[in-house]
């Protein structure tokens, strides 16, 4: 009994530090999905001045050599970034980036070279079948975004510009109303026809006409580079929200079964603490009557 009582305590003790740790990471993840969110939101702005100067650019003209890679049309490739996890306690978030990843490359014709943010997804990707050609690590702060978006850019811009591949997307998971996410694409390069045209269509805000200063295909460039940065960084933010969010719901659902646990075992405790008891007062309750009996025959106990 008391062996059984000692294993019930460990059993509770190890229960209680585990909902400790579990409410711990609850905490961190909440606190985490609202830097991310917020982070994303602040690009609003800055990605509406890139709009206006792209606007301009291509309002006079859209040099073809920055709208298209290199690549012979009966050579079309895919460069595809995939934005997953490094640590697990995420639920389904890397399978459900990583199925989406696969299923749209699939319907694309070409042949598709992958980069993967996060080893969980790498491990996936591969699995899949995927031709992976680099593995970055995932931003552990909203500072350290911007170092990844820049090695992200360098490499994927160095290949396009070579002509390793004609088209580039991006593969996240984005946050939707309520706690909830889901996958989804873009494609960055080319850029698209239909929403460049608008954009050199758009009216400029203000009565003072804007003029591109110096080289326009320098300042086409650049913008080019920019809105490319602040497309990444706003998938790589909304990733990273996805991803404490999905954490969120599984430590919420780790303290549900925890608490559960911790009922069954603590019930378990007291009926056994209980039985335990009932069985020393009938030990004592029958000692007491076997020693009256005893008396009352004369019987002397030494």
């Amino acid at each position: 009994m008391s062996d059984t009582n000692a294993s019930l305590r460990r059993k509770i003790s190890s229960a209680g530090d585990l909902q400790s740790v579990v409410r711990t990471m609850k905490a961190l993840a909440a606190s985490s999905i609202s830097q991310y969110e917020q982070s994303a939101r602040a690009l609003t702005d800055y990605y509406r001045t890139v709009e206006l100067g792209l606007s301009v650019c291509f309002g006079r003209s859209a040099p073809t050599v920055l709208m298209k890679g290199k690549g012979r049309i009966d050579e079309v490739s895919l460069g595809a970034i995939v934005f997953g996890s490094d640590q697990g306690l995420v639920g389904q978030f890397n399978d459900l980036v990583s199925d989406f990843a696969v299923k749209t490359l699939t319907a694309i014709p070409g042949k598709p070279e992958v980069w993967a943010v996060g080893e969980r997804v790498h491990g996936r990707l591969s699995d899949a079948g995927l031709p992976l050609v680099g593995l970055f690590t995932v931003p552990n702060s909203v500072k350290a975004i911007s170092p990844l978006v820049g090695q992200i850019l360098v490499e994927s811009e160095s290949r396009y510009s070579e002509g390793k591949f004609t088209e580039l997307h991006l593969f996240y998971n984005c946050p939707t109303s309520g706690a909830a996410y889901a996958p989804v694409s873009q494609r960055l390069l080319p850029l698209d026809d239909v929403w460049r045209r608008n954009l050199a269509e758009f009216p400029w805000p203000t009565g003072n006409l804007p003029e591109v200063m110096g080289d326009g295909t320098a300042t086409l460039r650049a913008l080019i580079h920019e809105y490319l940065f602040v497309s990444i960084f706003r998938a790589c933010a909304e990733s990273l929200a996805s991803e404490n969010t999905s954490r969120l719901e599984a430590m919420q659902r780790a303290d549900k079964n925890i608490d559960e646990l911790l009922e069954h075992l603590n019930g378990t405790f007291h009926r056994l603490r209980q039985s335990g008891i009932d069985e020393e007062l009938f030990d004592i309750t029958s000692g007491f009557e076997a020693l009256s009996q005893g008396k009352a025959r004369g019987v002397g106990i030494e």
